[in-house]
Formats: structure tokens, C-alpha cells, sequence
């Protein structure tokens, strides 16, 4: 276990390799060009706007924030505005990589993953961008309201880009907010977990969409219903005891369960986990650089394994390492890039209490080796 300032500095290189050549090749206007799309032939229309959208969702908070050191900041600053370039790029329909924000379903899903990172980033990733992309962006995220969203975590989707269009001061649906709050109220099954839709998978997509977004979305429309607000405090006591398990789940090694579709996206799997410690909402029996040790842990394991990236710098299907046979059917080389929603805790400051606190042994560290150990609780 290495200091805080290792990791974070371990952080930062991993995050760079994923973000280099997506938004070095977009803001070009070259990444259809450059970017290899494995998985399916269909998937090409779509893979583009994944990774943009994945991406950065995970970059946005610290897109947002003003890192102490000098170094680091105008590293933020570059990458900041390489995401306002790759965000003109995609939404303006002159550009060769203008991407598909209205053909297929898919494009809801990837319209909501850049919603959120605008909701998490709205100075450097919505205020900053000229009016001219401002009306790019809108008019992209108004174009998926031409299909619905699936009976399942999909109904997100289509509330974060209408949660996205309240926040930019854009017009913007309640009903479609509404109904997935509402829809989830019923999906919830107990002690932090939901179904994703009627019945319950064994899978992360809890991390992968549900907890996060369902947090991050009442937070941002709280005020503009009693309902919704009333929402507020049971969702968020949720997410805490699933951000608990979660921490739980991470094993001395630094590996979790194998389970469940879309374990291609690696270490995106804890992204509940990540959103609290961001958010300074862990439970208390956690302490914030205990859970800085298990991420980098986890993320030193996927991030590190031999053939994960192919020559040019691009991720490849598999979960430790090249594993193609991990992808379904709707996987592609862009929506590997959900695994960058781990890296939220860089939008924290270097001198909290998650980046300064001296490395510590998560629980599975302390329970498989003897040491005081809390036990688990449920709701």
C-alpha cells in the first residue's frame, strides 16, 4: 500500500492513458478515424459517443476542480479543454466526428453518461463552452427524446439528460424524471439494492447507473417538487449502504466477484463506492483512505494486467487483460470506457483526508488476517 500522494499520482498516470487518445484523436476531429471499434460491426454507429460519454463522466469531477499543485492543474486545465473541443466536435454536424445522438436506442444511454458529466462539471463542461456549442449540445440531447428508454435502469438514462437540461437552463421534461424515480421506488428491494426492472440480476449495474445517478439526479431537482425531495434522503441512505457492501466486496488481493453482464467495464463496477467517497458520504466505520487503498488496489489489478490496451493506446474487451469472450453482444471498444467512472475521488482535493490519510487495511484486509474487524449491518 503506498502513500496518498502515490496513489493519487498513480491515479492520474492511469487516467491519462485512458483519456489521451480518445480526446487527443476527438478534438481533431479524428477519432472515427483512429478509434479500432471491437466487438459487433453494429456497433460502430454507437461506439464513438460511449467513450465520449463514459469518459468523461468519470473525468468531470476533476475537470471541475483546482488541484494545489502547479503541475497537476495545468494538466486539468489541457484535458479541460480537450473535452470542450471533443464535446464541439461530436455535437456539431459539420464535423467528421459528429456523433449519432438519434439513430437506434443506444444513444440515449451514451447522451445521459455526458449529461452527467455536465452535471458533475457544469463550470468547465457546460459554462465554458461557446453558445454556438452550447445550442450543439442541447439540440444533441433534445434528439433522443424521439425514443423511449427500456423498461429497466435504462429509465436513468432519459432522467439524467432531462436532469442535464434543468441544470444548463435548457427546457426539460418532469414526467421523465418522475417516472424513473417513482418506477425505481418500486424496484427497491432492500438494503441498498434495486432490481433493474422487474426482477433482480446478479450484476453491478447498481454502481454501473442505478445508485449513482438516482443520487446525483434528486440532488439536482430536490427543489423543484415536495415528492422529489421527499425522495432525497431514502435514496441517499441507500446509496451509503451500498457503497458499504461494496467496500466489502474488494478482497485482500485487490479482486471482487467475477459476476453478472458487463464486467468488461473493469473497475466502472465501483463507481457507487467512488461517488462517496467523492461526495464525503461514506459510513462511518470507513475511513476515506482505507477505501483509497482498496480502489487503487483494485485498479493496479485490471489496470496493469497484460493486453488491456492494444498498441495504440486503446482499451480492449476483457476484464483482466484481452478477454474477448467477457463481451456481450452490445460491448465495443468505446462503452469500455464506463471503467473511468472510478476515478471520481480525483475531483477531492489533495489535502482531504482521502488523499492524506496515511494507507490503511480495507475490511477484507483486516477480517483475512486477524484484525479488528467491524461486523456488517443491514438497513
Amino acid at each position: 500500500m503506498g502513500t496518498g500522494i502515490m496513489d493519487r499520482s498513480y491515479w492520474l498516470e492511469t487516467l491519462a492513458k485512458l483519456a489521451e487518445p480518445v480526446l487527443g484523436a476527438l478534438e481533431n476531429g479524428a477519432l472515427k478515424e483512429t478509434m479500432p471499434v471491437e466487438g459487433g460491426a453494429e456497433r460502430v454507429e454507437y461506439s464513438h459517443l460511449e467513450a465520449l460519454g463514459r469518459l468523461l463522466a468519470g473525468m468531470a469531477p476533476w475537470l471541475e476542480s483546482r488541484p494545489m499543485d502547479e503541475e497537476e492543474e495545468r494538466n486539468r486545465e489541457r484535458y479541460a479543454r480537450m473535452a470542450r473541443n471533443a464535446i464541439d466536435q461530436a455535437t456539431n454536424p459539420s464535423s467528421p466526428d459528429f456523433m449519432n445522438f438519434s439513430a437506434g436506442y443506444q444513444p440515449i444511454v451514451d447522451a445521459a453518461f455526458l449529461s452527467h458529466a455536465i452535471v458533475r462539471a457544469p463550470g468547465e463542461l457546460w459554462e465554458r463552452l461557446s453558445p454556438r456549442v452550447q445550442a450543439q449540445v442541447t439540440s444533441a440531447l433534445l434528439s433522443t427524446r424521439s425514443r423511449k428508454p427500456g423498461f429497466s435502469n435504462w429509465l436513468l438514462f432519459s432522467a439524467m439528460i432531462e436532469t442535464a437540461l434543468l441544470r444548463i437552463g435548457q427546457d426539460w421534461d418532469p414526467m421523465r424524471i418522475d417516472y424513473a424515480l417513482r418506477q425505481h421506488e418500486q424496484w427497491y428491494l432492500g438494503d441498498g439494492m434495486y432490481s433493474d426492472g422487474p426482477e433482480y440480476r446478479a450484476d453491478y449495474y447498481n454502481s454501473f447507473v442505478i445508485q449513482p445517478m438516482l443520487v446525483d439526479i434528486v440532488d439536482i431537482v430536490q427543489d423543484q417538487s415536495e415528492d422529489w425531495a421527499k425522495l432525497r434522503d431514502p435514496i441517499m441512505a441507500r446509496a451509503l449502504r451500498y457503497s458499504t457492501v461494496q467496500e466489502r466486496l474488494i478482497s485482500p488481493e485487490g479482486t471482487f466477484p467475477v459476476i453478472g453482464r458487463s464486467i468488461a467495464y473493469r473497475m466502472g463496477a465501483f463507481q457507487s463506492l467512488a461517488q462517496s467517497a467523492l461526495r464525503g458520504e461514506l459510513s462511518s466505520e470507513l475511513v476515506p483512505s482505507q477505501v483509497r487503498c482498496a480502489l487503487t488496489a483494485v485498479m493496479r489489478r485490471l489496470m496493469d494486467a497484460p493486453r488491456t490496451f492494444d498498441d495504440g493506446g486503446w482499451l480492449r474487451i476483457g476484464f483482466c487483460g484481452h478477454q474477448p469472450e467477457l463481451g456481450e453482444s452490445y460491448i465495443s471498444t468505446g462503452s469500455l470506457y464506463l471503467c473511468a467512472l472510478v476515478f471520481l475521488p480525483l475531483g477531492l482535493r489533495e489535502d482531504t483526508p482521502f488523499w492524506q490519510g496515511e494507507s490503511m487495511p480495507w475490511t477484507s484486509v483486516k477480517a483475512w488476517s486477524g484484525q479488528y474487524t467491524p461486523r456488517d449491518q443491514a438497513i
